[in-house]
């Protein structure tokens, strides 16, 4: 079975290709936890935080947003303190700070999820070049958004955090056309084939 490359480290990211990447997500506390595991990766491998996920996991109570964005400084201490944690105090204060913010879209928008995929009028965008194999670290769009959120005060949103968000949830289908997900994700899914940005 053919799998896109950067996936074959180990049964984890083979698990986390097969099932989720690319898996269009409309679930507002899914988004939540996608974003969140995002900015712990900056500047970290994705192995490292797939490793640790349940205990990130743990640390922010499921990635409950609202109770994320009720977090004190004794929580953050906490996080901290916790046995198998990425001990990065700015990452870390980004997430409840990011878990605020996003109340605040969820009351403008109805939800995160609908103000994150009207930025694709709900479809998962494939990109023509990208399915080869030409698969920048961010695009136009990802810049776009990026500095919206950062407008509405999010940290540890930047142009790449926000294109691997966009491609691990669904927002952008990125297997490689040799991937047997590929194709599985464009048939279950409302899909746009547009060219590169």
């Amino acid at each position: 079975m053919e799998r896109c490359p950067w996936c074959v480290i180990n049964e984890l990211e083979i698990k986390y290709h097969d099932e989720e990447w690319g898996v269009p997500v409309r679930d507002d506390r899914k988004q939540f936890e996608h974003l969140s595991l995002e900015v712990m990766q900056c500047g970290l491998s994705w192995d490292t935080v797939l490793q640790r996920r349940e205990v990130l996991r743990a640390c922010f109570d499921g990635f409950d947003f609202e109770r994320v964005a009720a977090y004190t400084e004794g929580d953050v201490q906490r996080i901290m303190d916790t046995p198998g944690m990425i001990r990065a105090r700015r990452k870390i204060e980004a997430i409840i700070n990011n878990a605020r913010c996003f109340l605040r879209i969820r009351e403008e928008f109805g939800s995160f999820s609908a103000y994150l995929w009207g930025w694709t009028s709900g479809k998962s965008l494939v990109y023509r070049g990208h399915a080869h194999g030409h698969i920048p670290p961010s695009n136009a769009l990802s810049a776009r958004i990026a500095q919206d959120l950062k407008r509405r005060g999010l940290r540890f949103v930047g142009p790449v955090t926000i294109y691997a968000h966009m491609q691990s949830c669904g927002l952008i289908n990125d297997h490689l056309e040799t991937c047997h997900r590929f194709r599985q994700l464009i048939e279950h899914y409302d899909t746009e084939i547009i060219d590169d940005e």
